[in-house]
């Protein structure tokens, strides 16, 4: 194979999940596994709401800032 050479469009291979015999352009699972994959594992966006930051005691305020 050559760099210039086209890419083919689909590639037979045998599915590495469920090993049922498939034509897809790039090699992984076939669309019904990846299907099912994504149902399984997908959830809803959700808020989350972080803390207010506040400071360790241990923590100085700088000797610039503190200026007046």
């Amino acid at each position: 194979m050559n760099a210039l050479d086209p890419v083919p469009d689909t590639a037979a291979f045998d599915c590495p999940r469920c090993g049922s015999a498939v034509s897809e352009p790039f090699y992984g699972p076939c669309a019904l596994c990846r299907g099912a994959m994504r149902d399984a594992i997908s959830g809803e966006a959700r808020e989350v709401a972080a803390a207010d930051y506040i400071p360790k005691m241990n923590v100085t305020p700088n000797a610039v800032a503190t200026k007046d």
